[in-house]
């Protein structure tokens, strides 16, 4: 229910996305089959990596801990879209609004710095062939996650704590289909100028940190939030602006498996070899 516009709200109404009722099936069914593909998929490449030793090399291990990441990522909007549109509940609680602004910020900003990191691997391996093992270390790669982790953990809590201090007295309807930071900072009553400039400063550098060699996978995933966060907004924008944030929650973890992995030699090759021996074992 909304509330007194001179209170606090208490839970946000999510309207989901710019559909007709004669459409939710299919698109219930189509959201169920990408979102089951890139939990499938991902994990597919996790347990192939651990099973063949000979993926035990630096540019495996960031894949292994990028398939996790697009795990997550997706995990924290699809089943809550998924649930609302098969019971027809909109609500979210404000607690679990903004624990979905954190984790999404948290698993997002997560990938980004993995893809530097993958990029980093091949430039080196790349420009630096005979020096690969020294550079590519163990303690290296290892230091590379846990600092991935350590930063996006950072970043994702001080948009959080900047989002929590807003006050929301106008209105509880969030014109989207999970808890957006943009969205949210639109519903604030107060001056958001901090929150934007945050927004700004963020999203360019995680732009710019990415590497050519992974241009298809990032031209689709931060042309699709520069388009969303960057250019000006108006009420017309809304439904485009849901449309566009599927591209990012739902289609770019889905291709990363096709794109980094199942459509590589070693990957197929292990893939393979697993099943041999499975198949020999019976």
């Amino acid at each position: 229910m909304r509330k007194d516009n001179q209170s606090i709200v208490s839970e946000f109404i999510l309207l989901g996305l710019p559909i007709r009722p004669e459409e939710e099936g299919m698109l219930y069914a189509l959201f169920l089959a990408m979102y089951l593909t890139t939990v499938l998929g991902n994990l597919l490449i996790i347990l192939v990596i651990r099973l063949d030793s000979h993926l035990h090399t630096p540019m495996y291990f960031f894949l292994s801990h990028l398939a996790f990441t697009d795990i997550s990522f997706s995990s924290v909007t699809a089943p809550k879209i998924l649930m609302n549109m098969l019971t027809q509940s909109q609500s979210i609680s404000y607690a679990g609004c903004i624990s979905q602004v954190f984790f999404f910020l948290f698993f997002a900003d997560l990938d980004s710095f993995l893809l530097t990191s993958m990029a980093y691997d091949r430039y080196v391996a790349i420009c630096h062939p005979l020096h690969y093992t020294t550079i590519m270390s163990h303690s290296i790669c290892f230091l590379l996650v846990i600092g991935s982790w350590v930063l996006s953990f950072v970043g994702a809590l001080v948009h959080t704590l900047f989002l929590a201090r807003l006050p929301f007295f106008r209105d509880n309807t969030v014109h989207h289909f999970f808890c957006d930071l943009s969205a949210l900072i639109k519903l604030s009553s107060s001056d958001t100028s901090v929150n934007e400039l945050v927004i700004l400063i963020v999203g360019i550098c995680k732009a710019l940190s990415t590497c050519g060699s992974h241009l298809f996978v990032a031209s689709l995933y931060y042309g699709a939030i520069i388009g969303l966060y960057f250019v000006p907004s108006s009420n017309n924008t809304n439904d485009k602006d849901v449309i566009v944030a599927v591209l990012y929650t739902l289609v770019t973890p889905m291709l990363n498996p096709f794109i980094y992995s199942l459509r590589n030699r070693d990957i197929k090759g292990a893939l393979r070899n697993i099943l041999r021996r499975g198949n020999f074992s019976v």
